[in-house]
């Protein structure tokens, strides 16, 4: 391949899982079950929070857009991994690797920055509930989505644009089954140090803010709920963060397992199923944790169900 700045020319290779095909055709049809999966489940969370007008506060439309980012999130990485199982085309284009650098940044970084805004949500409610209503007004919640949208997508595209300076003259093969960032670093021949320090920067300090915010938060709401003698209002109090809680533990911890494996393995098979688990597992399992352990978002959520199939019953017996 040629030396110098024909990056527009090129394509990735995205090694993936290397198996044989049977192995494949396994692996195509359990990506795609959780694919549905994850697809459905936040698609549900936000059409019942969108239909049920007791869903309309401040949580559930942080919730709403939690599960829209983190049904983009996985839109961007499993849907080319199934048509390259599918179809044994392993390549994507340069564009189309930018663009799904892009993306994936974008939707991780927000849903990293809305898990922050719930857990200053929940501080709000349960240290300072008389004044929940007033703090937490309308404006104030769309300024904190729109700020965290705002925030994502200027950090994507700072990494992102970063890469169009740089050169590739080596082997043209990245280990996993989508277009990572520090993997595609690896493959350039100019030098990448400026791309490294926006990257550290850029995940350094949205990652301090977003962690010291949700570890402030929840170190005021412990202590709030300490002083509360009543043993029936702090089971109450703890519920209410019982599902963030769980999906924050989830999120931080997967991807935490992400950057450690890689650390510690380059390149291997754990680093590849520890990217599973950050881009399909955890956006799959929060629909669950939310609906499950929520009364309001399952009263919800057969409401929309009951609904849905009084509607089609409708069409049935208007077409006979």
């Amino acid at each position: 391949m040629e030396t110098g700045n024909q990056t527009h020319a090129q394509e990735f290779l995205l090694l993936g899982f290397s198996a044989t095909s049977e192995i494949q055709f396994i692996l195509f049809g359990l990506f795609l079950s959780m694919y549905l999966v994850t697809f459905t489940g936040n698609l549900l969370i936000i059409l019942a929070i969108c239909s049920d007008s007791h869903l309309h506060t401040p949580m559930y439309f942080f919730l709403s857009n939690l599960s829209f980012a983190d049904l983009c999130f996985t839109s961007t990485t499993v849907p080319k991994m199934l048509l390259n199982i599918l179809t044994q085309n392993k390549f994507i284009t340069y564009a189309g690797c930018l663009s799904q650098i892009f993306f994936f940044t974008s939707f991780g970084c927000l849903d990293n920055l809305l898990l922050t805004v719930m857990a200053y949500d929940r501080f709000v409610a349960i240290c300072h509930p008389l004044h929940y209503t007033v703090i937490m007004n309308p404006q104030l919640c769309g300024l904190l989505v729109l700020g965290s949208w705002c925030i994502s997508v200027m950090g994507s595209l700072l990494e992102t644009l970063t890469v169009l300076r740089l050169s590739f003259c080596t082997k043209m093969e990245i280990p996993h089954f989508f277009c990572d960032l520090l993997e595609v670093l690896k493959l350039a021949c100019s030098d990448t140090f400026i791309n490294n320090v926006v990257i550290y920067f850029a995940t350094g300090v949205l990652g301090v803010i977003s962690f010291t915010g949700i570890f402030f938060s929840y170190y005021k709401i412990v202590f709030s709920i300490l002083r509360i003698s009543s043993a029936g209002r702090k089971h109450k109090a703890f519920s209410t963060c019982g599902s963030h809680l769980s999906v924050v533990t989830l999120f931080y911890g997967t991807g935490f397992g992400v950057y450690l494996s890689s650390a510690a393995t380059p390149s291997s098979r754990t680093s590849l199923v520890a990217s599973v688990m950050y881009t399909m597992v955890t956006p799959m399992l929060n629909p669950f944790i939310y609906s499950l352990r929520n009364t309001d978002m399952k009263r919800a959520l057969g409401r929309l169900l009951s609904r849905a199939t009084f509607f089609n019953g409708d069409i049935t017996a208007g077409l006979s």
